[in-house]
């Protein structure tokens, strides 16, 4: 009977259900979103390394310009029996292929057998190939017939300044699926063709080995000269993933916050399809029924709806998945390493999380409608207003556990900041305690507002307008979840839009104090935001013969490795006065500070002083071309460049250390009395003889620098977008339910002499109250959103110190926001109740 009574209400009130099912649909799909997106990225790499490293258990990797090819030879003679493999790889485009980076990977074809089966020569490959013809290549099918190429074809690409070609002499087909897709990001040749493509002739990238269990390290170590470690293959890719730890963390937390406002969506649908079986409800408890089937009732309805819900939101999260997977992988790009992903990863693990998450959030939302209609006594039951009763009883206990909740969230977000995941999740769950205490107070500000607002409004609107006000308080229990859940999409919106606008104007002004040189010049770079090759050093002596050129600053740019990972090492010579003025110090920075860096002293970045605890009076161990060096700190600087945090080095000092004559780029400085854009065209006519050369203005750069970090913000936007559309269906739902709920009243209004107009103006008064209260409400919360993101969350995660910029027209966008989501979703609920007889409204509910 219970089954069938509930199935019968589901159906007459398909819409209703509709709408809590789209609500827990969109909060799954959220979710699941940015973890296939997230999963897609991190499998991709993983799956690249994978190829890439093969069979081997370790690697012998050097300083910034890799090995010399005589630790290979050295170690083959003296240890025969010993797996190894070198390997030279850079990164290159190839229109042909389509857009993105490709890794061109040198191999030994002798070696490989041991290491890359899909290298092995097993007759389906034919390596020998690769050692008859200069720039010979392969190829994966994939690419090969997305290019349109066959056997005996050139390739075209670009190697930073340089462009080459390259013939496909074969094609890599593995028989499993995983290993054909991480091929489609390389382009392999031997390692003769590799070093002449690449310009490191007698340089090795790395040697891959396979070490037994019981083989003895030290004896390889000790072969092995100044500057050159062992790694395991493992190790070393696990520091990489754990650089975009906190970025994916973040997306995370922000899709979580959509699921949050469903549940608030889902609790006003549940509870308003028990308010509105009231009667049904009490006489079945009259009539025998028990407390504890009432309770199944409603969450079996509940489970069912979640199922519905679940299923409709993981197709949803699937499909937004592939458009949000290029956005993650665009912004691992800007910000952290190369990762090649064309197809979203289906991962079994992320699909089960996000229908668990949508399954208990639902039970958990429906948790206190079901309890509702279990200890409701049956007297009570059949009268409207005891649900309001208990609401009005209950929200002086609901602001306390606010409060309670708003201190615990402070006492968590004040704990000492520390780099590593587990500072950050402390602080996620401060700001979840703010945001969840913030909701728990909306039913006592709900009516304090009202309280304030009705006198004004009946001044204004007459009856009406005090109706409506009376009528938000009187309908408390669906209302305040209302009004709580569009505050919380509201003020995540200010929130997170603060926060990007206090850290895009912070990048503006470090930018127009950092880069002071006229013109800055750098060749074509393909990985992530470092340059990865390199100018003709010959270059800054022809410029410096230009007349207009009053100075130039030249600059090496590498990756090292630090115990807090990989990490930027910029070596400068000929810096100026005015480059020298350019630097923010947070430590040092005194013509002291200048003195020992001339000396061989080191300035590090606020990011990576941050992650390893150290400041001006410490000292850097790095492992150089001789060996470990330490080299002391002078100054700790505000730098964006990377959440890694960069070494500045003098390069007198670098050279010394590192045997590394390359020049990556370099400033120029325009004398008084010269134009820019007229020295622009003179030094590129002058660097057209050297290759592809960038040369850009200082404007330019700026303007590039922010085009990047819009790209890489632009999915906040779409989480942001996300998250509000969810809290409007959440409102449009409770707004439904108020309607339909208020159809006798409205029924007598209209039969003493209420107009269908007048009928739309309390309607939409009521909603525009509404959403000017979750406006008002929102603003105090985004506020203390925007300061958690921007001075604990921000820090925690990149180790960057933001300058807050508060723009009131945020506030102003997002409260023009709460009042019109509120109003276009009383539109349908005021057009169903101006359509409806006052004769079939007067009838008994």
């Amino acid at each position: 009977m219970l089954v069938r009574s509930s199935l019968r209400w589901i159906l007459r009130h398909p819409w209703q259900m509709l709408l809590c099912v789209l609500g827990v649909a969109l909060g799954v799909a959220v979710v699941v979103a940015i973890d296939l997106a997230n999963a897609s990225a991190r499998r991709a790499f993983q799956l690249a390394g994978d190829t890439v490293a093969g069979q081997a258990t370790h690697q012998i990797v050097g300083g910034p310009t890799g090995l010399a090819e005589t630790v290979y030879t050295a170690l083959h003679r003296q240890l025969p029996a010993l797996a190894a493999a070198p390997i030279v790889e850079g990164y290159v485009t190839a229109p042909a292929l389509g857009p993105g980076v490709y890794q061109l990977f040198g191999v030994d074809p002798f070696a490989e057998a041991p290491f890359r089966p899909y290298l092995a020569a097993d007759g389906t490959v034919d390596l020998a190939a690769l050692l008859i013809e200069p720039g010979a290549a392969l190829l994966s099918r994939a690419n090969a017939e997305r290019a349109g190429l066959q056997l005996g074809d050139t390739l075209s690409i670009q190697i930073g300044a340089r462009s080459a070609t390259v013939r496909v002499v074969g094609v890599l087909d593995p028989a499993d699926d995983l290993s054909r897709r991480a091929l489609d990001g390389l382009i392999v040749v031997d390692i003769a063709s590799a070093q002449e493509l690449l310009a490191t002739t007698g340089r090795l990238s790395r040697v891959d080995l396979i070490i037994p269990p019981v083989f003895d390290l030290k004896s390889l170590t000790s072969l092995l000269p100044a500057g050159v470690t062992v790694q395991p293959v493992a190790a070393r890719a696990g520091t990489l993933q754990q650089m975009t730890a906190a970025f994916e963390l973040n997306l995370t937390a922000l899709s979580l916050l959509a699921l949050i406002v469903g549940m608030f969506l889902i609790y006003n649908t549940m509870t308003f399809s028990v308010v509105q079986r009231r009667t049904l409800l009490g006489t079945l408890r009259c009539v025998g029924v028990s407390r504890g089937q009432l309770a199944v009732l409603v969450l079996a309805e509940a489970f069912v709806i979640s199922l519905l819900g679940v299923a409709s939101g993981l197709t949803l999260g699937v499909v937004l998945g592939r458009g949000l997977v290029g956005l993650v992988t665009q912004t691992i790009n800007d910000l952290y390493f190369v990762v090649t992903v064309r197809d979203l990863s289906l991962e079994p693990f992320v699909l089960v999380k996000g229908a668990v998450l949508g399954i208990v959030a639902t039970l958990a939302a429906a948790l206190a409608p079901a309890l509702e209609a279990m200890y409701t006594p049956p007297r009570t039951v059949l009268r409207r207003s005891s649900i309001e009763e208990r609401v009005r009883r209950a929200t002086p206990r609901l602001a306390v556990a606010g409060v309670g909740l708003l201190a615990g969230g402070g006492v968590l977000l004040a704990l000492p900041a520390t780099a590593g995941t587990t500072g950050l999740y402390l602080a996620f769950a401060g700001l979840f305690a703010l945001v969840i205490g913030s909701a728990l107070l909306t039913p006592v500000a709900l009516v304090g507002l009202m309280f304030v607002i009705r006198p004004l409004l009946g001044r204004v609107l007459g009856l009406l307008g005090r109706m409506a006000a009376r009528d938000v308080v009187a309908s408390l229990s669906r209302t305040a979840v209302a009004v709580a859940a569009l505050m919380v999409a509201v003020s995540v919106t200010i929130g997170v839009g603060i926060m990007i606008g206090s850290f895009r104007q912070t990048v503006i002004n470090w930018l127009e104090q950092s880069l002071i040189a006229d013109i800055y010049l750098s060749p074509p770079s393909n990985v992530a935001n470092r340059i990865d090759t390199t100018l003709d050093p010959t270059l800054p002596a022809v410029l410096a013969t230009l007349p207009a050129v009053e100075a130039i600053t030249t600059f090496r740019s590498v990756q090292i490795d630090l115990p807090t990972g990989p990490t930027t090492l910029v070596a400068i010579d000929g810096a100026t006065e005015r480059g020298r003025r350019a630097l923010r110090f947070q430590q040092g920075g005194d013509d002291a500070a200048w003195e020992a860096w001339e000396r061989g002293a080191v300035f590090i970045s606020e990011p990576l002083a941050f992650r390893s605890g150290l400041g001006v009076g410490d000292t850097l161990t790095l492992r150089t071309d001789r060996g470990l060096r330490e080299l002391p700190i002078a100054g700790v600087y505000y730098d964006y460049t990377s959440d890694r945090g960069v070494i500045r080095i003098n390069a007198a000092t670098y050279r010394a250390l590192w045997d590394d004559p390359a020049l990556s780029s370099l400033a120029i400085y325009v004398r008084d009395g010269y134009g820019v854009d007229t020295v622009i065209e003179q030094v590129r006519l002058v660097s057209a003889g050297y290759g592809t050369v960038l040369v850009n203005s200082s404007r330019a750069l700026r303007e590039g620098t922010l085009v990047v970090f819009d790209r890489t913000f632009a999915i906040t936007s779409v989480l942001q977008l996300l998250a509000t559309i969810v809290a409007f269906i959440g409102i449009l739902s409770a707004l439904m339910a108020l309607q339909l709920e208020r159809t006798r009243e409205l029924g007598v209004l209209r039969a003493v002499g209420l107009t269908p107009g007048q009928l739309w103006g309390s309607v939409l008064s009521q909603t525009g109250l509404m959403g000017l209260a979750a406006g008002v409400l929102a603003a105090p919360l985004g506020l203390v959103l925007a300061l958690v993101l921007t001075y604990v969350i921000n820090k925690r995660s990149f180790g960057w110190t933001l300058e807050l910029v508060v723009d009131p027209l945020l506030f102003a966008q997002a409260f023009a926001v709460a009042i019109s989501a509120a109003l276009l979703a009383g539109i349908w609920p005021a057009l169903r109740m101006s359509r409806i007889s006052p004769a079939i409204a007067l009838r008994d509910e």
